[in-house]
């Protein structure tokens, strides 16, 4: 993808403006719930806004579906997980159909995941995570390390360390595949990454991760909670085995929207996950006394899914293939591009720092603003600015472009806005809310 440019100064709003006049992309906008127009939405990296077809379609799953056809529906819902899965791998993933399920959490996900690589990898004893990564996934390699008797090795690329941390050269939390190369031994059976770091933003080289790993017998299992929905994830093109995510974030499914799922058909057969639900029976409905799981993708899938979940998810990714993944990026790469020259003009000025890489290639669909005050200007932004954000501890600001409900100048008015609240002060008359929530 080349680089993003701007068609005018980024410190002045009609630049902005005429990027919203030439988006191909702006429509959608009126296609979400939209309560406060003078709100900055910056957060779309924790919550999508709510998609209006999302509404019309729950309320008629509720009315025409269950209220009227009872448990008979299941003759139709039962399979919908696959359904939604393959929704989300062809607008999302870049891979086919009968590799993708819409269930659970992410964090369900991942341990089934997980588990089934280090059973598949018996004579290999370490996990390989990097200390950036999202809390549930640390926590989980380190429980399976515990409970498998397995060496975790951390590569600490954030200073925070972990279980067996080792450091590693980074570009904001980003780790190129000559410093992970080192610690990809014969004795790893699975190392766990993100494709876009959720505190940083930062991009790691997929493809050329996954493939050292495969040349050296190691399984990758990446969690894509951050990126799904805002880049092309391109599981084909790039080897991927398997991954998770999430899809509330930018593929706006709402709240504790389930989750998905990927492996790919020719690792299905050999992976036995830990958690041996009866959804995965071959023969589900004989009930029988042993466990035979299914040669698809359904092996891996537990329980009864959320249909309602399930119609939130197909509505989103049916709106994300409709704009289509290389346009989503390449907005999310102007958005940030925005985001940077901003900062640079506005921001550096008054103490903060850039966390996330400046070329386009390297990162996501949002980046980090680091201040010593972080969380009272985050919080400021909100009661204040009406403009927001989210917290990441220990002083990250992180602000995003999610493509199809966010505009250039929303982007632009939020930034304005939280140089003039850090410039004038004001934030600095915020006390703590209480809430455990940033």
């Amino acid at each position: 993808m080349t680089a993003p440019t701007l068609p005018g100064i980024a410190t002045d709003r009609a630049t902005a403006e005429l990027l919203d006049a030439h988006d191909a992309l702006a429509h959608f906008k009126d296609r979400f719930v939209i309560t406060d127009p003078q709100m900055c939405y910056l957060d779309g990296n924790s919550l999508g806004r709510t998609p209006k077809d999302t509404i019309t379609a729950i309320n008629s799953f509720l009315t025409d579906e269950w209220a009227t056809q009872l448990v008979d529906g299941w003759a139709h819902w039962i399979d919908e997980a696959q359904v939604a899965g393959d929704a989300v791998a062809a607008a999302a993933l870049g891979t086919g159909p009968g590799q993708t399920l819409v269930c659970d959490t992410t964090s369900t996900n991942l341990f089934q995941l997980l588990g089934a690589a280090i059973a598949a990898r018996p004579g290999r004893r370490t996990i390989v995570v990097d200390s950036s990564n999202f809390p549930t996934d640390r926590y989980i390699v380190q429980g399976l390390a515990e409970q498998h008797g397995l060496t975790v090795v951390t590569l600490n690329n954030d200073g925070q360390g972990g279980p067996g941390a080792v450091d590693v050269a980074n570009d904001c939390e980003r780790i190129s595949v000559e410093a992970i190369e080192p610690y990809l031994t014969d004795d790893v059976a699975v190392l766990t990454l993100q494709s876009i770091h959720y505190r940083s933003g930062s991009r790691p080289d997929i493809k050329a991760i996954t493939d050292l790993a495969r040349s050296r017998g190691i399984l990758v299992v990446w969690d894509c909670a951050h990126a799904v929905g805002s880049i092309n994830l391109d599981f084909d093109a790039n080897g991927v085995d398997l991954a998770v995510g999430c899809t509330y974030k930018y593929g706006n499914s709402g709240p504790g929207a389930p989750a998905w799922l990927f492996v790919r058909k020719e690792l299905q057969t050999e992976l036995r996950v830990p958690i041996q639900g009866w959804f995965a029976q071959d023969n589900q409905f004989a009930m029988g006394p042993f466990f035979e799981p299914a040669d698809t993708i359904r092996r891996f899938q537990i329980a009864s899914p959320s249909i309602i979940g399930l119609r939130s998810v197909k509505v989103a990714f049916d709106m994300i293939a409709e704009a289509g993944i290389d346009a989503i990026e390449a907005k999310a790469a102007m958005g940030t591009e925005l985001m940077i020259q901003l900062f640079d003009a506005w921001l550096a000025p008054l103490g903060f720092s850039l966390g996330t890489p400046r070329d386009n290639t390297w990162r996501g669909g949002h980046i980090t603003l680091h201040h010593p005050d972080a969380k009272k200007i985050a919080a400021a932004m909100r009661t204040i600015s009406n403009v927001v954000p989210d917290f990441r501890m220990p002083d990250g600001i992180r602000v995003a472009m999610s493509p199809l409900p966010t505009s250039y100048t929303e982007v632009w008015d939020g930034f304005a806005r939280l140089r003039d609240l850090v410039q004038s002060g004001a934030y600095l008359a915020i006390n703590d809310n209480g809430s455990r929530v940033t």
